[in-house]
């Protein structure tokens, strides 16, 4: 018997890669279980599926950062007491971090990919469900999308939930109205403008010198890179990212505000009179909505 959970759960997290840099990501979470039926008639209750996989995947894998340990680019060293540097090593472009190792999530791999997160998923989940589910299969899919969409990472310290970690991200459509029409020239703009981009916000920028970081940050420049670092619940949070992977805003990132945002600045290339209306995701199936008037004289 077999029984199975579509959109289980969605994972929102980012990753390294040597070639992209910081990269924003949304998966959807399917499973199918089989096994023996329970006294209840069950092979498990639904409840319990969405309660214990989720759990675990929200636990160990989402709203994290996804670094492929056994790639030539990444470096990894244990600093204070639950804390660790990881190093992405990509010339003038290098990304150095140093987090609460519960923001890191390490995966056995050369590069993350939607197979190699899956093989860390089924090693995470190993040993911690019932006796009677004998098999599992995991899937993750990407949400198809008709339009333009971007990756974008980020951190709010304000959050009192994972969010508040400096790198974690999105694969988010965007949709953009002029007078109540789609502008899939705009919208492509923007998925342009986005792409593999880190959004910061200029409260939390600092000096590279305020960083802790690993030997490996030496090369880095307030040239080169921006360095942010902030004080959460969870602990605290550094990041030295390339200036041309960030795009910085003066207030939080919240998907509210990048709505606002992306408004604000359409705006000014919309003639007078015109209305500016921003639908913009974070993830999946969950977002904003914030709206303008157009600024631009003809």
């Amino acid at each position: 018997m077999k029984l199975f959970v579509r959109d289980l759960t969605v994972i929102d997290a980012s990753y390294l890669c040597q070639h992209r840099g910081m990269v924003g990501e949304s998966w959807i979470l399917d499973v199918v279980m089989s096994g023996e039926l329970n006294e209840m008639s069950m092979v498990l209750d639904f409840s319990r599926v969405k309660k214990q996989i989720k759990q675990i995947v929200d636990e160990y894998v989402d709203h994290r950062l996804i670094v492929p340990s056994q790639s030539n680019a990444i470096r990894t060293a244990t600093t204070k007491l639950g804390y660790a540097t990881v190093d992405l090593l990509r010339e003038d472009k290098s990304l150095h971090l140093h987090c609460p190792e519960q923001a890191y999530c390490l995966i056995e791999d050369s590069e993350v990919t939607i197979e190699s997160v899956t093989r860390h998923i089924y090693k995470v989940l190993e040993g911690k469900l019932p006796e009677n589910v004998q098999g599992l299969e995991i899937t993750l899919r990407h949400e198809q999308i008709s339009g333009p969409f971007y990756h974008y990472s980020h951190g709010l310290k304000k959050h009192d939930g994972n969010c508040q970690r400096i790198a974690h991200g999105h694969r988010s459509p965007v949709e953009l109205l002029i007078n109540g029409l789609r502008d899939q020239q705009l919208e492509q703009q923007w998925a342009d403008r986005w792409e593999d981009i880190y959004l910061g916000s200029t409260e939390d920028e600092c000096t590279l010198a305020e960083l802790n970081l690993s030997p490996f940050a030496a090369e880095a420049s307030e040239q080169s890179h921006y360095a942010f670092r902030y004080t959460a619940p969870q602990g605290e949070f550094e990041l030295a990212i390339a200036r041309s992977d960030v795009e910085m805003l003066d207030t939080d990132t919240t998907v509210e505000l990048l709505a606002q945002y992306i408004a604000a600045q359409v705006s000014e290339s919309v003639e007078v009179g015109s209305t500016v209306d921003v639908i913009a995701y974070e993830g999946v199936g969950k977002g904003a909505i914030a709206s303008a008037k157009g600024r631009l004289n003809a």
